[in-house]
């Protein structure tokens, strides 16, 4: 049933949102015109491409409508993704057909397979140490920051682990050396059969499917994800072989054994957190397509 918000009430809600994540996006902002750059947070602007315009803006779901004061300029609600009508503002349905409508099928099926498949935490973060296996120091992505180990014992570290990365878009970014140490070989189109709830990007990456919804899903769950996938980063980058201490980040050492648990530990209380939001994602595309159905 479509939920009616008066004016004070959407009104609140779009000033909270602004509230939340205008500290993030401003600083990406004024990073980017001075050149700047965050080995951390500027993986949530780059990476996932979404705008920080659009994370500021905060817009109803579809399951939403809004009443609008007669008076009211509505420059935040584009006449392309709304409708209006007899001052009552929704999400045209109209908008959602062809491609949009089969990537909503496509991230219900990959959140319904990742909530059903067994969740592993053996990989310990893994991935951004193979994305510097044997590389050299010019050719680091974080280039700025000093690596924790020295490159031969560092290469003798990830050569001692099992490499076990089930997402594409991490595995993607092995140097060619450390590709073939892992034991899965995750390709686009095996999304489905590989993603599991214990990797930490495929946690992540529920921000990314949520911004691929947009306007459908609303402000509100994308900033919920946006917040996740943060604290995710934050995790990603403490296991990663860069010192990032004056930066603030204490490492999870993952090269010793108490490192490792630590990291297993801290895995799986963040893979608890997102689990909500997954299974929050998967019943939205499911009333989304329902929804497109009965009124297109």
């Amino acid at each position: 049933m479509m939920k009616l918000l008066s004016p004070a009430d959407w009104t609140q809600r779009a000033n909270a949102h602004q509230t939340l994540v205008s500290p993030m996006t401003n600083a990406f902002l004024l990073r980017r015109a001075l050149k700047q750059k965050h080995p951390v947070y500027d993986f949530l602007f780059t990476y996932y491409s979404f705008s920080p315009a659009k994370l500021k803006q905060w817009v109803p779901s579809f399951e939403e409508s809004l009443m609008i004061e007669e008076e009211r300029e509505l420059p935040e609600f584009s006449n392309y993704w709304f409708e209006l009508n007899h001052n009552i503002l929704r999400l045209n349905p109209q908008r959602l057909q062809g491609q949009a409508l089969t990537l909503v099928t496509f991230i219900e099926q990959l959140c319904k397979a990742i909530l059903e498949r067994t969740p592993r935490f053996g990989c310990f973060g893994l991935h951004e140490w193979a994305m510097v296996y044997r590389m050299s120091p010019e050719e680091l992505r974080h280039a700025d920051y000093s690596l924790r180990l020295p490159p031969d014992e560092l290469a003798r570290f990830v050569k001692s682990q099992n490499l076990c990365c089930t997402h594409y878009d991490a595995y993607r970014f092995f140097t060619p050396q450390a590709k073939p140490l892992n034991i899965f070989k995750p390709a686009l189109q095996n999304r489905i059969q590989n993603e599991q709830a214990g990797c930490l990007h495929a946690n992540m990456d529920i921000y990314k499917w949520a911004t691929k919804l947009w306007p459908w899903i609303g402000s509100d769950f994308i900033a919920k994800a946006f917040l996740l996938a943060l604290e995710g980063r934050e995790l990603d980058m403490r296991a990663s072989p860069y010192d990032l201490q004056n930066e603030g980040y204490a490492p999870i050492s993952i090269e010793t054994e108490s490192g490792r648990k630590e990291y297993q530990q801290l895995q799986q209380q963040y893979a608890q957190k997102t689990l909500g939001l997954r299974q929050e994602l998967a019943a939205f595309c499911g009333r989304l397509q329902s929804w497109q159905n009965f009124s297109g």
